[in-house]
């Protein structure tokens, strides 16, 4: 199926949670916690990380940011982020560093399109661009569009103020087409970060030293074991995170897991990320049921490996 239509405009994103990292020993404490160089990041740049259990199983993913020195911005679906600042707040110990919710201070907008790509111009993917009351920061392009986030300060949302309106709908699907997953409360604890082709897209950093399931992450990097990934269908009917696929071929237990998905904007249906054993990515795949929606899978944005004896 091809993307062959305009899109773009803003929408709020009020699924969006921020926590807020600040104090001396910020950085530090995030370094041992997050699966990122949070010490190397810059006020301008912005990255993917993962907090894991340590079994290595995702907890949650964010988009870090530094706005200053002492000061980071964790951004989350708002349905983890009350459960995952709990469990951080447990590692803080002696360290200077307060974690809060600041998901009522700073507003999350979305921008696509025309609407993002003339503010973006000679602005790289993952920079940041700060303001007094607003940070742009650019997110890769999906479906053929520029996209950003614009973070306000409350009481400055009027910068998108006169934009063309879009849906949430219409930016969780140029989220899944992006092929970047986002942690949800369906699928926390389901996944090592290699199954969710997070070090693919820039999530990991394998140099920067030890977090929680940092050996399990590095094994299956470094071991070649990593036998799942994900990938990107289009069905029928809207899949929902968490979901169970199978493969036709060995119907008796599922083959994998939907991270994410989405309605498609103009047409029925939706699109959405999953999760698959590699053994099986080959198969014709159905959703929640063996006889249920045939799976059509696309091409990521993104090259993945799906031999299983290399690896990424």
């Amino acid at each position: 199926m091809s993307n062959d239509f305009a899109i773009g405009g803003v929408c709020r994103l009020a699924d969006r949670g921020v926590i807020r990292a600040s104090g001396a020993d910020a950085a530090s404490f995030l370094q041992g916690q997050l699966t990122n160089d949070v010490a190397g990041l810059d006020h301008r740049t912005a990255f993917l990380a993962g907090f894991c259990s340590a079994k290595g199983r995702l907890q949650a993913s964010f988009v870090v940011w530094r706005p200053a020195t002492d000061e980071f911005l964790l951004s989350c679906p708002r349905e983890v982020l009350a459960p995952t600042l709990k469990r951080l707040s447990m590692f803080v110990l002696r360290a200077k560093c307060k974690l809060t919710d600041a998901s009522d201070e700073v507003s999350v907008f979305a921008l696509a399109g025309p609407a993002a790509a003339a503010r973006l111009e000679g602005t790289a993917v993952w920079k940041v661009q700060a303001g007094e009351a607003t940070t742009l920061v650019r997110l890769p392009d999906a479906a053929g569009a520029r996209r950003a986030w614009l973070v306000a300060t409350a009481g400055a949302e009027a910068d998108v103020a006169a934009v063309e309106p879009m849906t949430p709908e219409t930016w969780r699907w140029l989220e899944v087409e992006s092929g970047i997953v986002t942690i949800e409360a369906a699928t926390v604890d389901r996944f090592v970060p290699q199954m969710v082709n997070f070090e693919i897209v820039g999530g990991v950093d394998f140099q920067k030293g030890c977090y929680p399931g940092q050996e399990v992450v590095a094994r299956s990097q470094y071991r070649g074991t990593t036998k799942r990934r994900t990938l990107l269908f289009d069905c029928d009917t809207v899949p929902a995170a968490g979901q169970d696929v199978y493969a036709t071929a060995a119907a008796n237990e599922p083959a994998g897991t939907v991270a994410n998905a989405a309605p498609h904007p103009r047409r029925g249906g939706g699109s959405a990320l999953v999760e698959v054993r590699l053994a099986a990515a080959g198969d014709d795949l159905r959703l929640g049921a063996p006889d249920g929606p045939l799976l059509t899978r696309r091409e990521l944005p993104y090259f993945v490996p799906l031999d299983t004896t290399v690896t990424s």
